[in-house]
């Protein structure tokens, strides 16, 4: 069975971008989210194994969002900007680590969690 992946960003086309790039690294993503709110709901539902959660969101930021997850699911904060760019907050969050946008690969994802 494969391990499965939420997505949390408020692009639809990054959403796909990232949903290509972890069928091919070997998730099912179960689910697409385009702000911290359903975000919340989703990963509560479906208890993927991963979440790739942006940490900027029109309603709540990634943080706040990652501050109320229930243990379980390994979460990987994304952003455009670099993790220097929060302080000390992305240490602080509890995320299993932080890949730049443009760095996102199959390869960063593999440095962060272990792939299918």
């Amino acid at each position: 069975m494969a391990r499965t992946a939420v997505i949390v960003d408020d692009h639809a086309d990054f959403r796909a971008q990232a949903a290509e790039l972890l069928e091919a690294a070997g998730y099912e993503v179960v689910g697409s989210c385009p702000n911290g709110e359903s975000a919340l709901h989703a990963i509560a539902a479906l208890r993927p194994d991963v979440v790739l959660l942006d940490v900027q969101l029109p309603d709540i930021d990634g943080f706040h969002v990652l501050a109320q997850l229930a243990e379980g699911s390994t979460v990987v904060l994304i952003s455009t900007r670099e993790a220097a760019d929060y302080g000390g907050r992305v240490a602080r969050s509890g995320a299993a680590g932080f890949i730049t946008k443009a760095e996102l690969s199959v390869q960063s994802l593999a440095q962060v969690v272990a792939l299918p």
